[in-house]
């Protein structure tokens, strides 16, 4: 039987700053290549909150401040369905502005509390302008592939994670969630809110493969095994990209 994914990408129009759109290339075509049949489903603002039950993988990116008023104004009314397909094991990345949105709340700095999803077990604060942004390339030890992840942040909010989110990654090099505890994103089920950016995927393919995995095994109910690509150059770019950062991986 030839196997499928419906890649699900949540509002590529608004959330899409930081080059997500070569996250859902990386899956796409890694899918494609071991003869998975790969669509990309773009739920943009006021789509019909249905398409949602269809994806076997969810992504979504970041945006600026006002890009994300809309959105979260829109994706509140599918809360629930989302949490759903979160709590159902779903495997999702989401990044930056979408991480910190599936969280409790994000605290403005005069103190104003902006209300989350309440999915992610998370909190985020903006110290103000004063503090110093978190901006640069990121290394971080992931034991999801047992891999050091390579990326790049720039957010000025602090993000700390409750008692049921466990940290993504380690940081090497970087800031991560605060510049503080050391940790980086977060992860629950087959979910990941991250930081990292760049995009992610295409540094780092095999954090693709694990996603692949994943929602193969969600959907077909077994374990299958990826066949093996050949990802010379994406590993010759990450050593490269380490090196530069005094960093061995």
């Amino acid at each position: 039987m030839k196997q499928s994914l419906t890649i699900g990408w949540l509002y590529p129009e608004l959330m899409n700053i930081y080059g997500d759109r070569g996250n859902v290339i990386v899956l796409q075509k890694r899918c494609e290549w071991r003869g998975i049949n790969a669509q990309v489903l773009q739920l943009n603002v006021g789509f019909d909150e249905r398409a949602l039950e269809k994806c076997d993988i969810i992504l979504m990116g970041g945006a600026q401040d006002k890009q994300q008023e809309a959105v979260a104004k829109d994706l509140f009314e599918k809360q629930s369905i989302l949490k759903a397909k979160i709590e159902r094991n779903t495997p999702g990345l989401y990044i930056c502005g979408a991480y910190q949105m599936l969280g409790n709340y994000y605290q403005e700095a005069n103190g104003h509390k902006i209300p989350g999803l309440k999915i992610f077990d998370l909190y985020t604060e903006n110290p103000g302008e004063k503090a110093k942004r978190l901006i640069g390339n990121v290394i971080t030890e992931c034991k999801l592939i047992d891999q050091k992840l390579i990326g790049f942040e720039n957010h000025g909010g602090r993000t700390f994670l409750g008692k049921n989110l466990t940290a993504f990654g380690k940081v090497v090099k970087g800031f991560g969630n605060n510049a503080k505890d050391g940790g980086e994103g977060g992860v629950y089920k087959n979910s990941i809110g991250t930081y990292l950016h760049g995009p992610l995927l295409p540094k780092n393919p095999l954090l693709a493969d694990y996603l692949i995995c994943k929602a193969l095994k969600n959907k077909y109910g077994k374990d299958i095994k990826l066949a093996k690509l050949d990802d010379i150059f994406a590993e010759q770019a990450r050593i490269a990209i380490a090196k530069r950062l005094g960093i061995a991986i």
